[in-house]
């Protein structure tokens, strides 16, 4: 199967390992992944502020850019969803440009919805002796839909000790330029959230969105927690012959 990784913004810039893990999995569980070069933001920061317009010229970058590829995947549920919802939306008064959007839409997944719903796959062979719980970020399952993947995934993983968060689906208190405008009601949440995680026990926080794990992580720091956080696709790159870039 062919697929192209749309890597997005924050895996680009401060987390490549990310990339480098999806890529291994994908690649091991027979994915042909290419990267289309000339790819750029999704547009989420202009569209959640209000730049409509500025966040449809990003848009018909990024649909250009994957125009030809077949299924598009990418590791964020946050930017996935901001692809199905957003994208369609902008394009209300431009038929062609909403036609193409869509088309858009239909191929583009987050990272363990392709492998669980497009892919079929339910175990990838890592192995990871830890204990793990799991984040659910709110675009990712609010607006994506995509609840169950990440955690039937991790789940099957060999070796590991899946515990349940308790109030997983409570907001990490980050929500993009929300947690710089209301910064202390967001330092709140977070730490709301880190009590629930830290309650676990558990030795590894993992999650699909960077943006949530990022936040999450320098809260736990600050807290002097040793908990690691790591994204879904790094646990399951645990264990499974990896080849070095």
């Amino acid at each position: 199967m062919k697929a192209s990784l749309f890597i997005t913004c924050i895996a680009d810039l401060m987390y490549a390992d990310v990339g480098k893990s999806m890529v291994r999995v994908l690649k091991r569980n027979g994915v042909d992944l290419d990267f289309p070069e000339g790819q750029t933001c999704c547009g989420q920061p202009a569209f959640s502020s209000g730049y409509y317009k500025e966040t449809a010229v990003v848009a018909k970058k990024v649909i250009e850019v994957f125009e030809k590829s077949e299924r598009v995947v990418m590791p964020s549920g946050s930017c996935a969803a901001m692809i199905h919802h957003g994208y369609p939306t902008l394009f209300d008064n431009d038929p062609k440009w909403k036609k193409r959007a869509e088309e858009f839409v239909a191929k583009t997944y987050e990272f363990s919805q392709f492998i669980v719903d497009v892919l079929g796959i339910q175990d990838v062979g890592a192995t990871f002796n830890k204990k793990v719980t799991y984040h659910s970020s709110c675009h990712m399952t609010r607006l994506l839909g995509v609840e169950e993947q990440p955690k039937i995934l991790l789940k099957n993983v060999k070796g590991i000790d899946f515990i349940e968060l308790p109030f997983a689906f409570d907001c990490c208190g980050f929500g993009g330029t929300f947690s710089m405008k209301m910064k202390d009601i967001s330092a709140e949440i977070v730490d709301e959230k880190v009590d629930h995680i830290i309650a676990t026990g558990a030795e590894v926080l993992a999650g699909s969105d960077l943006t949530c794990l990022m936040n999450i992580s320098g809260r736990l720091s600050r807290r002097g927690s040793r908990i690691k956080v790591m994204h879904v696709a790094q646990v399951l790159d645990q264990g499974g012959g990896k080849n070095a870039f």
